[in-house]
């Protein structure tokens, strides 16, 4: 995604992209321009398996697509390089509410299992991750972020215990 309709840098982007995509044959490049992508971002989430953006952009599409998750707590990313990945929830580290047990960490333990799968190649150990993370929400558990009036109040954790239940059910599998 870029803006090369009015925005040089961004045709050099798109360019780069187009270059680097050849040695990628069996992945589908598709150039869309930010804000037509926005809008089908929010019309159809599922139509998207890969974004890729300059930075900008990036923390724009992921802010907007957080909604669509239910909460910037949800959505973990991948910066990745030639040599070194970063893995991170979108929102980065909030440390606006360090150590006050309201953050949703399953971002971070998303970010994670994409660190296992992209950096490590572990993909079955990601799949877990995964598993465990969504058996954890099937199951009904939520930080208050993500909390609705039909949440059980039980069923309404903070950070600690939202990790140690997803932790629980990764054992499980």
């Amino acid at each position: 995604m870029d803006k090369a309709n009015v925005l040089e840098s961004s045709r050099l982007w798109r360019e780069v992209v187009k270059e680097i995509g050849k040695q990628y044959p069996d992945v589908q490049l598709e150039h869309q321009f930010v804000d037509a992508a926005a809008m089908k971002l929010i019309q159809n989430p599922k139509s998207f398996d890969v974004v890729l953006t300059g930075n900008l952009f990036g923390d724009i599409l992921t802010d907007e697509a957080s909604q669509i998750a239910g909460s910037m707590g949800m959505l973990a990313s991948a910066s990745v390089g030639d040599t070194v990945g970063l893995y991170e929830p979108i929102h980065g580290s909030a440390h606006d509410i360090t150590g006050k047990g309201i953050a949703n960490p399953l971002a971070s333990i998303l970010s994670v299992a994409l660190l296992l799968d992209i950096s490590f190649g572990l993909k079955k150990e990601s799949e877990a991750v995964i598993n465990a993370v969504s058996a954890t929400l099937k199951a009904g558990y939520r930080t208050a972020d993500i909390a609705d009036a039909t949440t059980s109040k039980e069923k309404v954790l903070n950070t600690s215990a939202m990790g140690a239940q997803v932790l629980k059910q990764l054992e499980q599998l």
